[in-house]
């Protein structure tokens, strides 16, 4: 029942005219009107004017555009989670193609399923009530709905031992170099048609750097590969996470003296996510301990995340934007930050994302 002319509110007490709001200084919300709608540039500019999930989708191609529309940007893509598998892979390559990224950092099991696309193979969707033991004995491998043939992996470790066999034996490697060496040969090799991460990267001359290249399918061909060597007696392959951390500093680092702002945008969390962000604190450090100079700074200006980890057990992947300003890594509102956070299946928000500032920019 509403309250009635002088009745007290004994909760809270009774609020003064002043202290009944106006809307002013606030944005309004719209509903969105579907007749009106043609492409999905209009579709996520509506969404913005909406609330819960969609507002943010909308926020986000809205950082996603100005981070690709500014030239003065060094822009990070990082990416956890079986987007591959659940073939987003192409999405991956139009960023790289399309967007302008400088450099890719990734898990590397999405990474390997994206390579065996790129060979030729296929996923498959898991087929309803199928027991998963019968699935192995089938060699089927089960990502939730989709198939991953055991053949699939053998493929990719017989394509990779192609690559290594062709490839410096004496020089030490790391992630980023994997990752070129990858790329060229499946640009050399593959039709000019077949897209994948490895190869896009490679023709636009970006690195791809996969941190914890160890805990995946790559990895796993790597260790066979010294273990067989170790048992030959001949010198094992030479791998250094270091370089990778080198590299990826040294490209933050110049773009911040000549004066660029840093963007990223994430798939889900993780190490990539990690690893791309905690360079500001490890230039802010070498800059404490040994009188560096620009540490502080490499903190990023653009940051669009897409993920459905909660903030409530700490965790890094739960991290958000505002939490990261705290450790020098995210440019606050404040000083001219622009963020969104996008609580959803990366899969559903994804591609209506990229697809929107697509044709924001005319790269249809």
């Amino acid at each position: 029942m509403r309250r009635k002319k002088g009745m007290k509110d004994h909760l809270c007490g009774k609020r003064s005219a002043a202290k009944y709001g106006d809307g002013k200084g606030l944005t309004a919300l719209k509903p969105i009107d579907l007749r009106k709608i043609s492409n999905f540039d209009q579709m996520l500019r509506a969404m913005k004017l909406t609330g819960f999930g969609g507002g943010k989708t909308g926020e986000a191609a809205d950082v996603l555009e100005a981070m690709v529309k500014d030239k003065d940007c060094f822009k990070v893509l990082t990416l956890a989670g079986a987007m591959t598998p659940a073939q987003m892979g192409i999405v991956i390559c139009d960023h790289i193609d399309l967007f302008g990224f400088d450099c890719v950092i990734s898990t590397g099991a999405l990474m390997l399923h994206g390579l065996i696309q790129g060979i030729g193979a296929t996923h498959f969707k898991a087929p309803y009530g199928v027991k998963d033991r019968a699935l192995y004995h089938l060699g089927y491998n089960r990502i939730y709905t989709v198939l991953e043939l055991e053949k699939n992996m053998d493929m990719a470790e017989m394509f990779l031992g192609k690559v290594f066999d062709g490839a410096d034996q004496d020089q030490v490697w790391s992630s980023w170099k994997i990752s070129q060496a990858v790329g060229e040969y499946l640009a050399k090799n593959s039709p000019g048609d077949q897209r994948s991460p490895f190869k896009s990267a490679y023709l636009k001359k970006i690195p791809i750097f996969i941190p914890a290249e160890v805990d995946s399918e790559i990895g796993l061909d790597i260790a066979v590969r010294r273990y067989r060597q170790r048992l030959e007696g001949r010198k094992e392959f030479q791998y250094d996470a270091f370089l990778d951390l080198e590299r990826y500093s040294d490209l933050i680092e110049n773009a911040v003296k000549s004066g660029k702002r840093l963007g990223i945008f994430t798939i889900g969390g993780g190490v990539p996510r990690n690893f791309a962000q905690q360079v500001g604190p490890y230039l802010d450090i070498r800059g404490e301990r040994l009188g560096e100079e620009y540490g502080a700074f490499a903190r990023f200006h653009y940051a669009a995340r897409i993920s459905t980890a909660l903030v409530q057990d700490g965790g890094l992947s739960g991290c958000t934007y505002e939490e990261g300003v705290s450790w020098g890594k995210i440019v606050p509102p404040e000083e001219g930050g622009m963020t969104a956070e996008v609580f959803c299946d990366a899969t559903i928000a994804w591609p209506l994302i990229t697809k929107a500032v697509m044709e924001r920019i005319g790269a249809e």
